[in-house]
This record gives C-alpha cells, structure tokens and sequence, in this order.
C-alpha cells in the first residue's frame, strides 16, 4: 500500500495549502477585521514556504513528495491571492490567466523531470519573477484593506492614493505578466534538450508496450 511520508517540512506545505481557503474566505469577509487576518494568514503562509525549505535541507528531510507538493503549493496560494484580485477588480483577468498557466504548467513539467531522476534547477530570472509576484501581492493586499476600513482610509489611504493608483496597478501586473511569460519562454529554451529526452523516451516506451500487446 502506497503511504505518503508526512515529514515535517510535508506537514509545513500540507498546512499552506490548508490555509489557501482560509486566506480566501477572510480576504472576502464583509469584516474590514477579517480581511487583515487574511494578510496575516497570507504572510504565514508565505512563511511556512521558506522554512518547510530550510527544514528539509538542514535535517536531510528533502523527498521526491516535497520536491513535487512544494512548488505546488506555492502556486496553488498565490494563484488564489491573483484570482481573488480579478474578482476584487484589482487585475484583469487575461494577466491572471496567463500567470496561473504558466506557473502551473512549468511546475508540473518541472515535478515530472523530477520523477523521472533528471531534476531541473529553478532559473534566477524565475526565483526574481516570484519576488515581483509577492511584493504585488502583498501591495494590493494592503491596499485592499486600507480602502475597506474607514479608519484606515482617513490615516493613510494618502499613500496608496500616491503608490497604489489604478494606473500604477495596472502597470505593476503588466510586468509582472510578461516576467512570468518570459521565463516561462526561457524555461523551454534552457530546458528543452531535457524536455525532448523526457517525453521522447515516455513515447518510445508506451509504442513498446503497444507493440507487445
């Protein structure tokens, strides 16, 4: 019987995909309250990402399910904060579109080398595109609660009435956009010798099976 190894660093990922919902249903509360928590539990999240990492490399808790969930689980919790944001009317929904594709097929090609033993290393262009996605994240997070409390608003809605314009959103998610189609261009060109030997020899191994049927 298959038994998932639940390791700590597991039991970290498990728990950021547990609190995607969470972060959801909060951020969507009519309670200005709640939508802070919804940062706070978005923030934790995000934390859980970097120590699960640090965990499973400084104790040897590094498996072939963590190296799958991981990166899984980080697209699953910043997809739901970008489709929370089409549904807020903070981004359109053909910028989301492209991103959550893009990250989730290059993490499935990713986990699908990585099954097959011939790992592929995440690029630096990559590890910056997620940095620009988390700094938009967390300023129209911010930008959503300071507008939807009153208080907020009066003391320091100035600011984002200065940093955080339509017009500057909108140009944010721009670049955030093409960053993430562009290393997606780039993973399939660094990558694609590999991704040839992948699928060439997944297909010459099921036209075997076929032929011995």
């Amino acid at each position: 019987m298959f038994q998932m190894p639940i390791s700590p660093p597991n039991q970290l990922t498990i728990l950021r995909i547990l609190l995607t919902p969470i972060f959801v249903y909060y951020l969507f509360s009519s309670n200005p309250l709640d939508k802070e928590i919804a940062l706070g539990i978005f923030i934790i999240a995000a934390i859980t990402d970097w120590y699960d990492g640090y965990v499973a490399r400084r104790w040897g808790y590094v498996t072939r399910w963590g190296k799958f969930l991981d990166p899984l689980a980080d697209k699953v919790l910043t997809s739901a904060a970008f489709i929370s944001f089409v549904v807020i009317g903070y981004a359109h929904a053909w910028m989301v579109w492209i991103i959550v594709v893009r990250d989730f097929l290059i993490t499935g090609l990713r986990s699908y080398a990585e099954y097959k033993n011939k790992p592929i290393d995440t690029s630096h262009f990559a590890k910056t595109k997620t940095f620009a996605q988390l700094i938009v994240i967390y300023l129209f997070l911010l930008r959503y609660i300071v507008y939807a409390d009153g208080n907020l608003t009066a003391s320091v809605g100035w600011l984002f009435d200065l940093v955080a314009t339509p017009t500057m959103m909108y140009s944010l998610m721009l670049v955030v956009t093409v960053m993430t189609a562009a290393t997606g261009v780039f993973y399939f060109f660094a990558n694609w010798n590999i991704l040839k030997e992948l699928f060439t020899v997944e297909s010459h191994g099921t036209n075997t099976e076929r032929s011995t049927d």
